[in-house]
């Protein structure tokens, strides 16, 4: 009975030898931005706290020719990331733009342009991967600011920067390649 038991517990703990040199990084990595917001509260009682983030798959330009995304995704809609959907979750109330988002957790895309304003979108649909972009879903399209980036980004890099004044307001900020696109956001 011994010796079975000593077979079962080698057995329990062996896995396959994987070799270190057969190990494979993903293309991407994953980038978070994220706001925190504090509720007033009493001196000596704990603050309530309430976030913002969105979470996005990076890809980088590696040498290839971005502006704002790949070739390949512009003039269409887009993920907004890579390997897996972008993800904002709001534990308040806010505005993108002029957007109402009531809290909760979204997906993010964003409809590129060649030339065009881009605009971002707001689904209600929280995926896994955003490969399945349906329009049934959009909470709404917001117009994006555009500037060209003098210095290219490396990275795509998404920022909620808030305001300096400490207001619950500030900038949703995308940039890759030679574009950067901006909206404004805020509680509501």
């Amino acid at each position: 009975m011994r010796r079975l038991s000593c077979v079962l517990a080698i057995a329990a703990f062996a896995s396959p030898a994987i070799a270190q040199t057969d190990l494979k990084v993903a293309a991407s990595g994953r980038g978070r931005t994220e706001v925190v917001l504090s509720a007033p509260h009493a001196e000596g009682t704990p603050a309530t706290e309430f976030m913002i983030t969105i979470d996005y798959g990076q890809p980088h330009a590696r040498g290839r020719a971005v502006a704002g995304a790949l070739d390949g995704d512009l003039g269409k809609v887009w993920r907004l990331g890579a390997n897996g959907a972008t993800g904002l979750t709001t534990g308040v109330d806010m505005v993108i733009g002029d957007l109402s988002v009531p809290k909760g957790s979204y997906t993010l895309y964003a409809e590129t342009s060649r030339t065009d304003e881009w605009k971002l979108i707001v689904s209600k649909k929280a995926q896994e991967s955003g490969e399945q972009y349906d329009s049934k879903a959009d909470l709404g399209r917001v117009a994006l600011k555009s500037r060209t980036v003098t210095t290219p980004i490396e990275s795509l890099s998404i920022w909620l920067i808030p305001s300096g004044d400490g207001s619950p307001k500030g900038e949703l900020r995308i940039a890759w390649g030679t574009r950067e696109f901006a909206v404004p956001w805020s509680v509501k």
